[in-house]
């Protein structure tokens, strides 16, 4: 009996130092860590100004966080600090961060709850709701449902949740896009290029009513 209870110790302690072991080759082949939202949450005190402390910003010009696709945050967050996109205070925001300070905001964000918007013109959210679901097919412009779904809610890793964003920002993201001025996108690029002033606030005013 004791020399099963030693062998059943060995056995434990192996297992322990190849469990270890297989962390240690991880790290060193450069798998992520897993995120921590607790080191997440302390990281975004600094951007809770201008996204509200739950990631749900007041500020209609500054986008709402909550829920997001992690995927997509990292993304953004990295072409910040790359100068891929071009926001000055963004840009000096990230570049404070780490790859793990990155992760560890986006995985916390996408925890926290959403909070619905509202279109503010019946008129423009019509209009707003045939391109969204339908595109503009005589202009070759797609239906933004296909990439960001008929909710909003996006494809996480490809697609943004658009679901209840202020229709100040992605108004003024379209159009950026549009002018090249924000180029992480050629395919936003191409989309947006297409849209005049009234078709981006009318898909915009759409958006955000969405939920």
């Amino acid at each position: 009996m004791k020399h099963f209870a030693s062998l059943l110790f060995v056995g434990v302690v192996s297992l322990s130092t190849l469990n270890h072991a297989f962390a240690g080759e991880e790290a060193k082949a450069g798998v992520p860590a897993k995120p921590d939202l607790a080191k997440g949450q302390a990281s975004f005190t600094a951007c809770a100004a201008c996204h509200g402390a739950d990631g749900n910003s007041a500020i209609t010009t500054n986008p709402k966080l909550a829920h997001q696709h992690p995927e997509y945050l990292v993304k953004q967050l990295q072409e910040f600090k790359s100068g891929k996109r071009a926001n000055a205070v963004m840009s000096g925001m990230a570049a404070t961060l780490s790859e793990d300070d990155m992760r560890n905001v986006a995985a916390w964000l996408t925890t926290q709850a959403p909070k619905n918007g509202f279109a503010k013109d019946k008129e423009l959210v019509a209009l707003g709701e045939r391109i969204y679901k339908g595109g503009i097919a005589d202009r070759q412009i797609a239906a933004c449902a296909g990439c960001h779904s008929p909710t909003g809610a996006g494809i996480p890793s490809q697609y943004p949740r658009l679901s209840g964003q202020h229709q100040d920002y992605t108004t003024a993201q379209l159009t950026a896009f549009r002018g090249g001025v924000r180029n992480n996108s050629t395919q936003m690029t191409m989309i947006a290029a297409k849209l005049n002033d009234k078709e981006i606030q009318a898909v915009s005013d759409y958006i955000a009513g969405l939920h």
